[in-house]
């Protein structure tokens, strides 16, 4: 399946149902007086957050979606039924944002969870509403109200505990496929990575989501290579994992131009807790390791992990450190029990 994170929708609610001018006539009823019924109120646009998926491949062959108009009212007091509601269901971590100003609308973080975004428009009264005591047969009725329509951006953004950084070739995929029961493409060439990738880390008997993302190269922020438009599944990650290929020319230039595309992207994701790691050290002899390592620790100014995805060494060591970290936020995200009250 096709991963697509990002749509333009077009939405429209119902228009209410119109009003009714009715009189009652029966045989024997000497005055019948108006009897029309009010129009239907038009159905509702919603958004729902539901569990089992994890793209917006749906809106790429549909993107106009338009709840019905509300049923007309009748004679003999029938008001009309409400208009069916749309309902445009997205996987967790969807963002919704105005197409003009791509200001946020909602943020659905949470399963189950259910936005309007446009109303339906309200029906309109029968004649039998407007009886008065000194007009007693009005031959008016209301039209319904029209809907409101909107164009929408939908924007997923993968929602993990950690996530996975570096220039393309750093290892990352090659981690998550050592780590998880994911299985993403992994070659020796630049950009294997097309798609962000998510898989589940179990260690120390524990669980968390690690996230990987299509390499950054210079420039990125200007759109050079696949751009940085991946960075956004980073976003709600809690640590990053900064992969820095030891078999690269110069590790802290590596890690360099990775961290300046990051502040150049913005949205705090350079303040985000990162863990720096020279990984595919299986490759390199004991001198080029120890030139690298101490590259990478000028540039990054603290002591590098060294790794290996391939052999395993070096990784029990990287996820207890992401461990370490995932707990603290888990920890200061959690809601403070409440102390039991006694008399």
């Amino acid at each position: 399946m096709k991963f697509l994170d990002q749509a333009k929708v077009y939405i429209r609610s119902g228009d209410g149902g119109a009003g009714c001018v009715s009189f009652r006539r029966e045989k024997f009823i000497e005055f019948g007086g108006p009897d029309g019924g009010d129009g239907g109120k038009g159905g509702d646009v919603w958004v729902e957050c539901v569990d089992g998926l994890n793209t917006l491949i749906d809106y790429r062959y549909q993107q106009h979606f338009k709840a019905k108009t509300g049923t007309h009212g009748m004679g003999k007091n029938r008001a009309g039924a409400k208009g069916a509601d749309v309902v445009l269901k997205v996987p967790k971590g969807t963002e919704i944002l105005d197409a003009e100003d791509e200001s946020l609308i909602a943020d659905m973080t949470e399963i189950g969870q259910k936005v309007r975004l446009a109303k339906g428009g309200n029906g309109g009264f029968g004649n039998l509403h407007f009886t008065t005591s000194t007009n007693r047969a009005p031959e008016r009725a209301n039209p319904g109200q029209p809907g409101e329509e909107r164009e929408i951006i939908l924007r997923l953004k993968l929602i993990a505990d950690a996530g996975l950084v570096g220039l393309p070739n750093a290892g990352k995929s090659t981690f998550l496929a050592a780590t998880t029961a994911a299985k993403p493409k992994i070659a020796d060439y630049p950009f294997t990575t097309l798609h962000p990738g998510l898989g589940v880390v179990r260690a120390i008997g524990r669980e968390f989501v690690l996230a990987d993302i299509p390499g950054l190269i210079e420039g990125a922020h200007e759109g050079h290579g696949l751009g940085d438009r991946f960075l956004g599944h980073v976003e709600r990650c809690r640590v990053l994992l900064h992969l820095v290929e030891g078999t690269s020319e110069h590790a802290g230039k590596a890690y360099k131009t990775v961290r300046k595309e990051i502040e150049a992207y913005g949205h705090e994701l350079a303040e985000k807790p990162e863990i720096v790691a020279l990984s595919k050290i299986d490759a390199l002899d004991p001198d080029t390791l120890k030139t690298q390592m101490e590259r990478l620790k000028r540039a990054a100014k603290r002591k590098p992990l060294l790794l290996s995805a391939v052999s395993g060494d070096g990784v029990p060591e990287a996820l207890q450190a992401l461990l370490a970290i995932i707990d603290e936020a888990r920890a200061e995200e959690a809601p403070r029990e409440e102390k039991e009250w006694r008399p």
